[in-house]
């Protein structure tokens, strides 16, 4: 018997126009092979692996770090078509930067975590359904990008995206957007978010995380599709509709929920100066924008306990619902020192703004429709009309306009992201009789496909 033998060749090596001279794209057909060019990436380099679905029965660790202008990027080699299966997956080595993941399924059963350590790394157009219980992935490096990746289809307990930190301590600076969130159906009482931002014992902790432009839907796994458990973080203009979990501020201390559009969904807060502007929230039910309840004056830096809001002002939102369309949880410590101002609040019946008996609240500017109010307002027809996208904005001649009350700059632009002139308009459109208008986001304009 004659024996053929025949080269193998695990990797093309080809050389990248416009990169630094060392740059290069290496193609792999294996993970073995996969391994052994990350191992040997250099700042610039990109290594694509072969479509094709490739069970990982080791971990596939990233050790070689990029620079900010010539980040080590890993890749399918087709956005979608590298499936990794298996028990393992890939993880970021310590201390590892500027390094891109890139366009990968994920079917396997192990969690990705970007580690303490791990800074200015970026995973990105990815599809994560992942055949494991726990948090799916975990992000605890500073400035860390996550952008335009899918998370689907759970059932089980645990959450789509964490972010944590160092012991003690948060990620900074993480910024997420233009992900979709999709179908998380855990159908216990707790524990199914799509986002969570900290944990309880690191509320006290700033993390300046941007999570935006994100869109949700079915979010059904947790009362909370964004839950906030840290301090000084942004939230603006995500959509999320068909979901029971709202954006909630759970713990934690000066965050922005700005210019988000909710549709059956809402915005709950707890804690100290945060502010609540810009947001168009139509929810059918009751309970759009809920003051939480407080179980304690001020959270202590590990409590679990539901802080008091303190100091929050709700400022130029548009709230439609049906009655509570603004509510309180009551507890045994009302909200104090709060701003209710500028919003359109419309209902259908019943009493529009309930918050507890004892809670020191200023209401300045307010229009409310549909059902006694509740509150000093003036109660008249804002006239909103339902434009091509769904959403009630204001028209010619409704008392809305030219009539906020009180100086809030922090509103100095409305959910269309239009520079809002004179005195502003009352709710969270300010009107112009003609120009670009915003839409609430669509499967097109996030996940793995997104511009």
């Amino acid at each position: 018997m004659r024996l053929l033998f025949v080269p193998l060749i695990a990797a093309a090596l080809v050389v990248v126009p416009g990169q630094p001279a060392s740059a290069a794209q290496v193609r792999v057909t294996s993970l073995s092979a996969l391994q052994s060019a990350m191992d040997k990436a250099n700042p610039g380099d990109t290594v694509v692996l072969a479509d094709g679905s490739y069970s990982a029965g080791s971990t596939l660790t990233i050790r070689r770090s990029g620079t900010a202008s010539a980040p080590v990027t890993i890749a399918a080699e087709h956005s979608g078509q590298a499936t990794i299966t298996g028990s393992k997956t890939f993880a970021f080595a310590s201390g590892v930067s500027n390094v891109v993941l890139r366009g990968f399924k994920f079917r396997n059963g192990a969690s990705l975590t970007v580690p303490a350590g791990a800074s200015n790394n970026r995973l990105t157009r990815n599809d994560f359904q992942l055949t494991t219980d726990g948090n799916w992935v975990t992000v605890s490096g500073d400035d860390t990008v996550v952008d335009r990746n899918v998370f689907q289809n759970r059932t089980s307990q645990g959450v789509f995206l964490q972010i944590l930190g160092p012991s003690g301590a948060m990620a900074k600076h993480v910024h997420v957007h233009h992900n979709y969130f999709y179908n998380h159906q855990f159908t216990g009482s707790n524990g199914g978010e799509s986002i969570r931002l900290g944990l309880s014992d690191r509320q006290s902790y700033t993390a300046n995380a941007l999570i935006e432009n994100n869109l949700f839907e079915k979010a059904d796994g947790d009362s909370e599709a964004i839950s906030v458990k840290s301090s000084d973080n942004v939230v603006r203009y995500n959509t999320i509709r068909d979901s029971k979990g709202y954006i909630v501020l759970r713990h934690g201390n000066r965050s922005l929920v700005e210019g988000n559009l909710l549709f059956g969904s809402g915005i709950r807060f707890h804690g100290n100066d945060h502010r609540i502007v810009n947001n168009y929230v139509a929810n059918s039910g009751d309970r759009a924008i809920v003051f939480g309840s407080g179980d304690e004056a001020d959270s202590g830096p590990t409590s679990k306990l539901h802080d008091r809001p303190d100091r929050v002002t709700v400022a130029y939102n548009t709230v439609l619902g049906s009655s509570s369309v603004i509510d309180g949880d009551g507890g045994n410590y009302q909200p104090k020192d709060c701003v209710v101002a500028d919003n359109i609040v419309k209902g259908t019946s019943g009493t529009l703004v309930t918050l507890p008996s004892g809670s020191t609240v200023k209401y300045e500017g307010n229009i409310t429709f549909g059902g006694t109010a509740g509150i000093p307002s003036r109660n008249v027809d804002p006239k909103l009309v339902k434009d091509a996208a769904g959403l009630y904005r204001l028209a010619s001649g409704s008392p809305a306009i030219d009539t906020g009350v009180g100086s809030y700059s922090f509103a100095a632009k409305d959910f269309d992201l239009q520079a809002r002139a004179g005195t502003y308009d009352v709710g969270a459109d300010e009107y112009f009789a003609s120009g670009t208008t915003r839409v609430p986001l669509t499967k097109a304009d996030v996940g793995p496909a997104a511009p």
